[in-house]
């Protein structure tokens, strides 16, 4: 059984967590050319793909500090993949014809096409969780937001101004309720296959 290598691009995930402009400034210099080339080629402009490079910035960054995103590939691999996923996700959602894309072949390990995969569902799962936790009444959303923020149920009591009891009874229904709405959504069994 082989332990897979962190791959030295392991300083962008790190930097991007430590919110290193240097580094973030390297990721634009390096690697957003290409995307934005590529986005470009496929019935985009620079507009729209500086907000994929940013939204995959952003879904890099959320995994990274949720998941401990460990980089076993280059970055650039990575990187394209994940932008080049969104942008086929946004074009589908625009979109009722078949899209056309220009591919070019790159030389892309199983390790980049497996961690664009895991990073782009986990940010599937996130925006799904999103939506539906916006869908909750304000009482509900403000206890979850307090708890996520405060690790003791004493201290969220305190802070919302209810009781311990009332707290804690009030947070299980909520998240009853949360549960309840995604999996009831068709995104989620999607999601899970």
């Amino acid at each position: 059984m082989s332990e897979k290598k962190i791959h030295e691009d392991q300083k962008y995930i790190e930097g991007l967590l430590q919110n290193n402009s240097f580094i973030i400034q390297a990721i634009y210099d390096k690697f957003a050319p290409k995307v934005i080339n590529y986005i470009r080629q496929n019935s985009g402009d620079s507009d729209q793909a500086q907000d994929i490079i940013q939204d995959t910035l952003i879904t890099i960054y959320n995994q990274a500090s949720e998941k401990k995103l460990e980089l076993t590939c280059p970055f650039d691999a990575y990187f394209f993949l994940l932008c080049k996923r969104k942008w086929l996700n946004a074009l589908k959602k625009t979109s009722n014809k078949e899209v056309t894309i220009k591919e070019e072949l790159l030389s892309k390990g199983d390790d980049a096409q497996e961690l664009a995969f895991e990073t782009d569902l986990f940010g599937e799962k996130q925006a799904l969780f999103t939506e539906m936790f916006n869908k909750l009444g304000t009482a509900c959303k403000d206890l979850l937001t307090a708890t996520f923020k405060i690790k003791s149920m004493e201290e969220v009591a305190e802070s919302l101004g209810v009781t311990y009891a009332y707290a804690r009874k009030k947070k299980s229904l909520c998240i009853g309720k949360l549960t309840e709405l995604v999996q009831a959504s068709p995104k989620f069994n999607l999601l899970n296959n």
